[in-house]
C-alpha cells in the first residue's frame, strides 16, 4: 500500500511540475519549455492510466472506491480530451485549464476516504461504461469549452480596446480558432452528456426500482442538460459564435463543477463522496 501511495504521489508531482513549467514557459516565451512541460504531463498521464487500470482490475471491474476512483478518472478525462485537441489541432493554450484542473482533481482524489456504492453485478460494467464514462468525457469537453470561452473573452477585449498584447496574448491562436474549440467541444460534449444522463436513469431503474427519485444530483443534472441543450441548439442550429457561446459554456461548466463539488460532498444524495 505504501509503494502504491508513493506511485500516486509521483503522478501528482509530475502533474504539478508540468503545469508549473507550462506557465513558466508562457511567461518566458520559451517554446522549448512548453515541449518539456507537455512531455512531463504526458509521462504523468501514462502513469495515471496505469494507476487507474490497476485500481479497476483490483476490484474485479465492479466496485472501485467511489470518490477516490471517480475523481481520479475525471482528472484523467480532462487530460485525455486536452491531448486529443493538442494532437489534432496543436492548441497548447488549452493546457491552461486542463493541467491545473487535472492536478486539483487528482490530488483531491488522494484525500477522499474510500466509500463504495453497491452496483448490481450484472449491470455494473454497463453502468460504468455508459454513465460514468460518458458523463466524465462530456465534462472534460465542457471544460475545454470553458477554457476556450475565457480565453476568447480575454483576447477579444484586448483586441477591441487595442490594448498592447503581452507575451502570453501573442502566443494565443486567432479568435476563430478559439471559437472552433468551443464549437467542437459542444458538438461532442452534449451527445455524451445526454448518453450519460440517460444511462444513469436506466441504471437507477435497475438499482432503486425507479427512474427518477428527486435526488438533488438528478435535479441539477437535468438543469445542466437543459442549459447544455440550449447551447448545443443555438450553436449548431442558429449559428451562434463568438461571445454568446463563450459566456454560456462558462456558466454551464461552472454549474457542473459546483454540482460535482458541492452536491457530492455536502448534500444528501445517492452520489455522495466522503472525505
Amino acid at each position: 500500500m505504501t509503494s502504491f501511495r508513493i506511485f500516486e504521489c509521483t503522478i501528482a508531482f509530475l502533474y504539478f511540475g508540468g503545469a508549473l513549467l507550462f506557465l513558466t514557459a508562457l511567461a518566458a516565451h520559451k517554446a522549448s519549455l512548453k515541449k518539456i512541460s507537455i512531455g512531463i504531463t504526458v509521462t504523468g498521464f501514462f502513469l495515471h492510466t496505469i494507476d487507474l487500470a490497476f485500481t479497476w482490475m483490483g476490484t474485479g471491474g465492479l466496485q472501485p472506491d467511489q470518490g477516490q476512483f471517480y475523481f481520479s478518472l475525471l482528472a484523467w478525462s480532462f487530460l485525455a480530451i486536452f491531448f486529443g485537441f493538442w494532437w489534432r489541432l496543436r492548441l497548447e493554450f488549452l493546457a491552461l485549464i486542463a493541467s491545473p484542473m487535472a492536478l486539483i482533481l487528482f490530488t483531491s482524489s488522494l484525500a477522499i476516504s474510500p466509500s463504495t456504492q453497491p452496483v448490481p453485478e450484472f449491470f455494473g460494467g454497463l453502468w460504468f461504461g455508459l454513465h460514468i464514462g460518458a458523463i466524465f468525457l462530456s465534462i472534460a469537453f465542457l471544460a475545454m469549452a470553458f477554457g476556450s470561452g475565457l480565453v476568447y473573452l480575454y483576447l477579444e477585449k484586448k483586441i477591441k480596446t487595442k490594448a498592447k498584447l503581452n507575451r502570453i496574448s501573442k502566443d494565443l491562436p486567432s479568435l476563430n480558432t478559439i471559437d472552433r474549440v468551443n464549437h467542437l467541444s459542444v458538438l461532442f460534449g452534449f451527445p455524451l452528456f445526454t448518453l450519460g444522463v440517460m444511462s444513469g436513469f436506466i441504471w437507477a431503474a435497475f438499482t432503486w426500482k425507479r427512474i427518477f427519485s428527486w435526488d438533488p444530483k438528478e435535479i441539477v443534472s437535468i438543469i445542466i442538460w437543459l442549459l447544455f441543450a440550449y447551447l448545443f441548439h443555438q450553436r449548431l442550429a442558429i449559428g451562434w459564435n463568438g461571445r454568446k457561446p463563450a459566456k454560456t459554456a462558462i456558466w454551464v461548466f461552472l454549474l457542473a463543477l459546483a454540482s460535482m463539488l458541492f452536491i457530492n460532498f455536502f448534500v444528501p444524495t445517492h452520489h455522495s463522496f466522503q472525505m
